[in-house]
């Protein structure tokens, strides 16, 4: 996978690339990260393989405080009609859903977080990166914004109890990811700090610090693999990739 690089957005210090990268750089991709509030961002993805948007405490719309936040979202939406990979976790997910017709509003059913599972839906069984995760993967929820609807261009992928559009994918080639697979304990516990309000409807026990660590070694068995495959598809020439056969939800 030599040569794949990839362009990461991290819209705040308190969500690194974390473990993702290692996964990414292991599987051979070279990445470039950027904090959109400091460095700005390329008006095009000339010169990357793939795009990855992580998240950030502020909501996708926070514009006024954020202006960056516009930029992001029209480097998702020249990704999307470019048909380069996208992988957007969390606020990225939110940044990739407002920029392609879905909308994203305060969640119904209040936060989610805490070691959680999501399920996998039918149509995701023949999908080239999330078909072979388990039928109810393990993942990390942190948030309070939820995706509703989801663009009409959109697959949904898997749901959860609590917020129903937890995988879509845009197109081919965009992935929205609700929920983090990028963390550590170490992030985990300055979010619980950072953003009390979120972290109080952890169930008890999930915060301690060796319960994390075990958790997120499980999460490595699964996610990596997802990583991997993210890099195989940025890496393998567009008239070479796989398309679905299904039709967007509408």
């Amino acid at each position: 996978m030599g040569g794949v690089r990839i362009l990461v957005v991290q819209p705040s210090a308190l969500d690194p690339v974390g473990t993702l990268g290692d996964w990414l750089t292991g599987a051979g991709a070279q990445l470039e990260v950027l904090v959109p509030a400091e460095q700005g961002l390329p008006d095009e993805l000339t010169g990357f393989d793939a795009l990855v948007v992580l998240g950030g405490e502020m909501s996708a719309y926070d514009d006024a405080d954020h202006p960056w936040l516009a930029d992001v979202r029209r480097l998702l939406s020249r990704a999307v009609a470019g048909k380069v990979p996208v992988l957007a976790i969390c606020l990225g997910a939110h940044l990739l859903a407002a920029a392609t017709g879905g909308q994203v509003r305060a969640a119904r059913k209040g936060p989610e977080a805490g070691t959680l599972l999501v399920a996998k839906r039918d149509i995701a069984m023949e999908d080239p990166l999330i078909g072979p995760l388990p039928l109810t993967p393990d993942v990390f929820q942190f948030h309070g914004d939820e995706v509703s609807p989801l663009p009409p261009s959109a697959r949904l992928l898997a749901s959860s109890p609590k917020c129903e559009n937890q995988i879509f994918r845009v197109g081919d080639y965009a992935y929205g990811l609700q929920f983090h697979i990028e963390t550590t304990t170490e992030v985990v516990l300055e979010w619980e700090r950072s953003m009390p309000e979120i972290a109080e409807v952890v169930r008890p026990g999930q915060l301690e610090p060796d319960y994390l660590d075990a958790f997120h070694e499980d999460l490595a068995e699964t996610w990596r693999p997802v990583a991997e495959r993210f890099v195989e598809l940025a890496a393998t020439p567009p008239a070479d990739r796989p398309v679905s056969r299904h039709l967007p939800l509408v």
